[in-house]
Formats: C-alpha cells, structure tokens, sequence
C-alpha cells in the first residue's frame, strides 16, 4: 500500500524550496493540475522544472511561472506562453531547450540509472556546444546526460491503492518516463481502484515507481480550440 492523500495541498507539502521538479504533460494533455495548484498555493520558490513545455499563461505550470516561483527549466518546446517568453527575455528565467526526443531518453535514462547517452539530435547546432561528442560508423554523435529529479508529478487515469498507473490514450506521453525518474512520484489519478482490480497486462507504471497517490477531479481544459467555420 502506498501513501493514499485525501488532499492536493499534503501531497506537495513536502516539496521545499530549489527543489527540481519533474512534471508529466503534453501542452495541457495528461498535466498534473491539481497538483500543480497545490504548489502554487503553497507558493515553493526557486524551482527548476523539467517538462516538455510549461503550459499556456493561466493554467498549468503556467501558473507556477506567473507566481515566479520557477528559477530555471528544461524544455522541448515554449511557444504557447507569452510570459515565459517575457521572462526569458528579460532575463528572469533561465532556459535549456532540449529536442523532445532527447527530453525523453534523457528522463528515460534517470529511471533506468543510466547516466549518459549518445545521440545524433543536435550535432553540429549551439545544443552541442560544451559537450562530448564521438564518431560511430563514420556518423557524429553527441553525449547527453540522464535527467533526475528531487520529485515527479504525473497524472493518471486509473490507478490502485498499490501504486500502479494506467495513463488514457495520449495522456500517457511524458508520464511514465517521469515518475520513473524522479526520487520521490507523487501520483494524481482519476479513478483510484483497490489493489488486484487492475488488469496487470494494461499497467503502464508499475508500483515500484509510485510513492504517493491523490485521487481528484480534472477540468481537461483545452489548450487551443479550433473549430471549423460553417
């Protein structure tokens, strides 16, 4: 059995000042919202994020970087939120752009305890400035190091008073690399089942990775509607 919070504002209590904070999300798809306010309530300073991006400007990790509560952040992509671009520009937030897919084998690495990896992403481009590169097979590579964090927030659709998570659909995307990577995985989830009502072949996130587990409603915002003219 895992630690079971009956609220979002004990879940986080334990996350302090500088900490490093991975958070699972795609845009607004899959984001641990409630969780996220939580921490903007308790109002933690000097965070540094990693995240494929950092919300739009009212909701999401949005929030945090509104209540400037975010030092620094690695970040595949950042184009959705005007005061992210505000603060870089100014000289407020410090930034690491990191391709996706580098982002998440960096993260996949932390939880697997790999600490570095060779990729062609980026060779020959200012994200390979400073680091080690090699050749294989004639081709260049760039050395990236593993990602870990203090704590990780993930959502999930389903999961059990075990621990084990079941992400719904594309809501999946970063989450299992980052509750896998942090040292301490604190999980919201919608629909909390007792342990053994789960099917073991669907589980996406097993247990061992699972410290603390919140259930709680989500508003599924949409991050840009578009919609056809008539």
């Amino acid at each position: 059995m895992k630690e079971i919070y009956d609220s979002f504002d004990k879940a986080v209590a334990d996350i302090h000042d500088g900490a490093t904070l991975l958070v699972g999300g795609f845009g607004l798809c899959g984001i641990p919202e409630n969780l996220i306010k939580a921490l903007q309530k308790k109002g933690t300073k000097n965070l540094t994020i990693v995240s494929n991006n950092c919300g739009v400007d009212d909701w999401g990790l949005g929030l945090l970087l509104k209540n400037k509560q975010i030092n620094k952040i690695y970040a595949s992509y950042v184009g959705e939120n005007k005061e992210f671009e505000r603060q870089v520009l100014s000289g407020e937030l410090e930034v690491e752009l990191v391709p996706q897919g580098t982002l998440s084998e960096r993260l996949r690495a932390g939880g697997a305890g790999i600490p570095a990896f060779y990729t062609p992403a980026g060779v020959g481009t200012k994200i390979a400035e400073g680091k080690e590169t090699r050749m294989f097979d004639g081709k260049e590579y760039v050395m990236e190091k593993a990602i870990k964090g203090d704590f990780s927030l993930v959502r999930a659709h389903q999961g059990d008073t075990f621990g084990n998570l079941i992400y719904r659909k594309t809501a999946q995307n970063f989450n299992p690399m980052i509750a896998a990577a942090g040292n301490v995985t604190i999980a919201e989830v919608e629909h909390l089942h007792e342990a053994g009502e789960l099917n073991p072949e669907h589980i996406h996130t097993p247990s061992i990775y699972v410290n603390k587990l919140i259930q709680g409603d989500q508003e599924n915002r949409i991050e840009r509607k578009t919609v056809k003219e008539a």
